[in-house]
């Protein structure tokens, strides 16, 4: 925490304010019932998160870095404290002096990382049994059914090893295993615990999760990505004519009935003429999972994760987001600013 914090306030002294936190857990289970089951996991977790505010002239704006894995102090083998801290402080630093960002339906990339972000809230909580059991998703009853560009692939994996997400068994004693949800555009999958197996006719894909023994189980996501494409990362740029890069993305919120979503960028940066044309902040991005799985029209090479925690009816669990670079041929951008 020291480390992350000296790094920050070495950016740049706009630096005002760095706020640090470190957290663990090593949490043991146990599922036992009367149909036989007998399984136990132990799921050790650390995480450490780092906050900055940039201020000049009666402006702040803010960063933030919070890597995680799913390991005991080993993970500060990968983890590097003074690049999560000098990377939240440059965030702050870039956007404050920003202009507003533009409003339109343009062309949009997203970044990798925690951009994932829009897949887990604006279409997977649609593929959870919690709601297509209940006909509560746009995707009830889809299975086989073109739902994505034929550049998309996405699944949910909880068996990868070391990961913020990851699990041995799901919370009543179903190995975990590996879903292929999206294959090239074809919905292949949902996510189901017992009661929506039961419910559905679906197979049980190890997706029942939950905070602790005083929620009941629920379908819920583990490390859920994007998989790598075969794009280049430039070339989405290059190409995407006049539009936005969310280079970092936010928190948002979804209708899983509809899919209609709203989401916050923390870093972002204007194109024109495919080259960037300066940051920009208040960025926002608004629409439909189903329509934005459809227009996504290049996908990346290099995957990566970015670490948070879910809230649901089951409380709250820890899942990774991640993805390439994609780039989504159109979407409404929110913002205050004028023309650039």
């Amino acid at each position: 925490m020291q480390r992350g914090t000296k790094a920050a306030q070495a950016v740049s002294p706009e630096i005002s304010q760095v706020s640090a936190g470190y957290g663990d857990v090593d949490q043991r289970i146990l599922v036992c019932n009367s149909e036989g089951v007998w399984a136990e996991d132990r799921r050790p977790r650390t995480r450490l998160s780092f906050d900055a505010v940039a201020s000049a002239n009666g402006e702040y704006q803010t960063g933030a870095e919070r890597p995680a894995a799913g390991k005991g102090f080993e993970a500060y083998d990968c983890i590097d404290p003074e690049e999560a801290g000098g990377q939240a402080a440059r965030t702050a630093l870039t956007m404050l002096r920003a202009p507003q960002c533009p409003a339109g339906f343009l062309p949009v990339a997203i970044d990798g990382g925690f951009g994932g972000v829009i897949l887990h809230e604006a279409c997977v909580h649609s593929l959870e049994a919690t709601a297509v059991a209940k006909g509560n998703s746009e995707f009830c009853g889809k299975l086989g059914q073109k739902i994505a560009s034929e550049k998309v692939t996405a699944i949910d994996d909880g068996t990868l090893t070391g990961e913020w997400g990851s699990i041995r068994v799901d919370d009543e004693g179903s190995p975990s295993q590996r879903n292929v949800l999206i294959e090239k555009g074809i919905l292949k999958s949902y996510l189901v615990d017992i009661l929506g197996s039961r419910i559905m006719g679906h197979p049980v894909t190890g997706s029942a999760r939950r905070e602790g023994y005083q929620y009941a189980p629920t379908s819920r996501m583990t490390n859920t990505f994007f998989a790598p494409g075969e794009d280049d990362e430039e070339e989405m740029i290059a190409t995407m004519g006049e539009g936005l890069f969310a280079r970092r993305m936010g928190g948002g919120s979804v209708n899983p009935l509809t899919g209609e979503f709203n989401f916050a960028v923390l870093e972002g940066y204007w194109v024109r003429d495919g080259k960037i044309l300066t940051p920009v902040r208040g960025a926002s991005l608004i629409g439909r999972g189903a329509d934005t799985l459809l227009a996504i029209d290049r996908v990346g090479r290099r995957m990566w994760m970015g670490y948070g925690m879910c809230g649901s009816r089951s409380g709250n669990v820890p899942t990774n987001v991640g993805q390439p670079r994609i780039r989504v041929s159109g979407m409404t951008i929110g913002g205050k600013g004028g023309k650039l």
